[in-house]
């Protein structure tokens, strides 16, 4: 692949394309946490060969559905309880006017996120459904899915451990769905950890609902949560079973890496934010691990340094909105996306729009959905003068 000649055997074989043991990517992570030189040259060689010099993003609008949810994350401030002002409970009147609004800010993705099962728990999110016509969160979903295609949208859900029967219904009307597997550690459910009180985030959970998406053929975006208290050898694990499940089934289309940052009013708060040069030998593992992966970095959560990371392996910044905030990490703004653009030009990149499914998953939709992107496509991405 290339003349680059490494002190490291197990890198100069990665970089020949050829398939190394698990320990070597244990070895390479510990060392690169003194010195990451060699490992950050071969995931920028690796990006550059499979990704060329373009980076991507999706212009989306975040609808925030539902955010009562039945479990308990250590670090999330997306939950709310009954009567918190944070509380969202959007009407049909509401997922209306936001599409109409998403569109005039030429957005191409509608984002639904609702909470884990929250009719489970709360009489309150029964009582929305009801008064709204619905028996689920995943039938409003699926009312809202049409309403965004009708409005020129294209759905992504994201609604944590849904069934595949429920996912089935989804896929007629959504074009990519994601769940984050965060990582596959059981420890990190166990007590005192940050997903004791978060059933659904039990690793064998999130891994059969990211098995049911590929056995149904679902593009999907799945990633880990980096830096709330696994170690090295845990992120490796988790990348390595995402690595295995994509190679199994083919739907894996992007792989997320998150850095953790505290929030106030969480169990969590005084947990220090991930270290970035750590987070950064997480990024070029998996582009090590997954030479051909897309792989995204949210923008909004390394606001002084985003651009840093196009050098060591990444090629997406994911949905970027210039209307809603980020309701996931409120307190981080989404840049702007001439910034961005400017970023990413500055570092050698060409910045491009995607729809929530990748231009090489496209042939996993059905007909009618990819007929509606067709009209606004240019070789598989959003024409430039349709979102500019």
């Amino acid at each position: 692949m290339s003349n680059l000649v490494l002190e490291s055997e197990s890198l100069n074989k990665i970089l020949e394309g050829k398939n190394v043991p698990i320990e070597d990517y244990f070895q390479i992570f510990d060392a690169s946490q003194k010195d990451g030189t060699e490992l950050f040259k071969v995931a920028e060689k690796l990006r550059r060969k499979n990704k060329g010099n373009i980076v991507t993003f999706s212009k989306k609008a975040f609808f925030n559905i539902i955010n009562l949810c039945k479990d308990t994350c250590s670090y999330c401030t997306y939950k709310a309880e009954p009567g918190e002002d944070k509380v969202s409970l959007m009407s049909k009147q509401n997922i209306s006017e936001l599409l109409q609004l998403s569109r005039k800010y030429k957005c191409v993705e509608a984002l639904f996120v609702t909470g884990e099962k929250p009719e489970q728990k709360y009489p309150e999110a029964r009582k929305w459904l009801k008064e709204n016509g619905f028996s689920s969160t995943v039938e409003f979903l699926i009312d809202s899915s049409e309403r965004a295609l009708k409005e020129g949208l294209f759905p992504h859900t994201n609604a944590g451990n849904l069934t595949k029967d429920e996912m089935r219904e989804l896929k007629k009307t959504n074009v990519s769905m994601g769940v984050m597997l965060e990582n596959i550690s059981e420890r990190l459910s166990k007590k005192g950890m940050p997903h004791y009180l978060a059933s659904s985030k039990n690793p064998k959970a999130r891994l059969e609902v990211l098995k049911n998406s590929g056995q149904l053929s679902i593009p999907m975006t799945t990633g880990i949560l980096v830096g709330i208290g696994e170690t090295p050898h845990e992120i490796i694990d988790s990348l390595l079973a995402i690595k295995q499940l994509n190679e199994k089934f083919g739907n894996i289309q992007e792989v997320i890496l998150q850095n953790f940052q505290p929030k106030p009013d969480t169990i969590m708060k005084d947990f220090p934010s991930t270290d970035e040069n750590y987070f950064k030998t997480v990024v070029a593992m998996t582009r090590l691990m997954m030479p051909n992966m897309n792989i995204q970095i949210p923008p909004n959560l390394s606001p002084k340094s985003y651009q840093s990371f196009l050098s060591i392996g990444i090629n997406d910044w994911g949905g970027i909105s210039p209307l809603t905030p980020d309701f996931v990490n409120p307190e981080f703004t989404w840049p702007e996306i001439n910034k961005v653009e400017k970023n990413s030009n500055d570092a050698g990149y060409d910045l491009k729009c995607r729809f929530p499914v990748y231009p090489e998953f496209m042939t996993m939709i059905n007909t009618e959905l990819k007929e509606r992107m067709d009209s606004i496509s240019d070789e598989g991405l959003v024409m430039e003068s349709y979102w500019r």
